[in-house]
């Protein structure tokens, strides 16, 4: 059996709740903070320091506005996060294969 480089799992992406931003990016174009909140069972600032990580990376992009006088942030995974993602399911495969 051909040994696995453990170094392709991105790390970026493979703590629990970043790993559940992308994948929950990966099946929606955009999504509002407060879907992932609840949709992740997150609080707000656990939710928010995992985002500006996942920016940070390139992996997302974040996008503020109001709805009404209401803030509205939502999320969207970018072309770059998209590519990662891919590599970092396509790493897995191999380690479990």
């Amino acid at each position: 059996m051909k040994p696995f480089d453990i170094a392709q799992i991105d790390e970026m992406i493979h703590a629990r709740m970043r790993l559940g931003i992308m994948a929950y990016l990966a099946d929606t174009e955009i999504a509002d903070f407060n879907a992932l909140r609840t949709m992740l069972q997150a609080t707000q600032g656990n939710l928010s320091v995992h985002l500006r990580k996942l920016e940070a990376a390139g992996y997302i992009a974040i996008d503020k506005g109001f709805s009404g006088r209401k803030p509205l942030t939502r999320v969207r995974m970018t072309p770059a996060g998209r590519k990662a993602f891919a590599a970092y399911i396509e790493a897995l495969v191999k380690l479990i294969a």
